[in-house]
């Protein structure tokens, strides 16, 4: 055997073990990458659908659960009327709120107090399931994306 077939070998054992502990290193999200589409404005960048640690209801674990909406346009933009519901239509709906231009927002499914990079619905039980789809919805109720996750994970 060769020393470069020896280094190919040792390659590729690394890639797949790498991968392997990649696989059981990642918490419970979904990241917003659209295969062929190229964003240029407002979509769903991410999402944490299952908090870490126990699932108690506390205001700390629904705090884990979140959407990452981001704006990467250059201009902000607002955001006041425009919606974010799951498969089941539990909504929530932003109010005076300008998503500035390059910059994102956490949508935070608990009860605290709203900034400029975190968003919370104030709820007292969990919105994101195993299996679910965010939709970002603008102010004239028309689809601006969607971000699947889970064995029902849509396929554009």
């Amino acid at each position: 055997m060769s020393a470069s077939s020896s280094v190919r070998r040792l390659v590729a054992v690394a890639a797949v073990a790498a991968g392997a502990v990649s696989a059981v290193a990642l918490p419970a999200s979904a990241a917003g990458h659209h295969p062929g589409r190229h964003h240029d404005g407002v979509y769903i960048s991410e999402a944490r659908f299952d908090s870490p640690g126990r699932e108690d209801r506390s205001n700390k674990s629904l705090n884990a659960e979140w959407i990452k909406i981001t704006n990467d346009s250059r201009r902000s933009v607002n955001l006041d009327g425009w919606t974010l519901s799951d498969r089941d239509g539990r909504t929530y709906t932003f109010h005076h709120y300008r998503l500035d231009a390059r910059a994102s927002v956490k949508v935070h499914t608990g009860i605290g107090r709203d900034s400029k990079k975190d968003l919370y619905q104030d709820r007292r039980n969990y919105v994101w399931d195993n299996s679910d789809t965010a939709t970002l919805r603008n102010d004239h109720r028309r689809f601006v994306d969607d971000l699947s996750w889970g064995h029902h994970r849509s396929h554009r």
